[in-house]
């Protein structure tokens, strides 16, 4: 479905630290997973994605974040939510914000994060089945 892939152009995920190369979501819009073999490059795209998203924590914080009523939660909201600290809470963010699957603003002393929706459409349209 192309429609899944309309912003892809648009985001770039940065990277983890130990690869300063930046992943564009187009790689992984592109990356036939389900109908045929992918490169090297756009399977490292799927496996930093997906390494990001293999913990239930985050998994429950891209559900909580995603089913807040603003489309945002602050980060002082999630930790009570989960029952574990804000410093955890903190460190799992920022993995899913250098996935770039959420987005993070200031406001004040407190971050507010979004699910990115380019990124999880992305990674939706490669998942599909034909």
């Amino acid at each position: 479905m192309s429609r899944s892939c309309r912003y892809a152009a648009d985001v770039v995920i940065p990277a983890s630290t130990d690869n300063p190369a930046s992943l564009n979501v187009a790689e992984i819009c592109s990356a036939p997973l389900l109908h045929g073999l992918i490169t090297s490059s756009q399977a490292a795209s799927f496996a930093r994605v997906l390494k990001a998203l293999a913990d239930p924590s985050r998994l429950r914080l891209i559900s909580i974040v995603a089913s807040s009523v603003k489309g945002e939660a602050c980060v002082c909201d999630l930790a009570g939510r989960l029952g574990l600290s804000q410093p955890t809470v903190s460190h799992h963010l920022k993995i899913l914000a250098r996935a770039g699957i959420v987005s993070r603003h200031r406001q004040g002393v407190w971050s507010y994060y979004a699910i990115v929706p380019a990124t999880m459409e992305a990674l939706s349209a490669a998942l599909k089945a034909k």
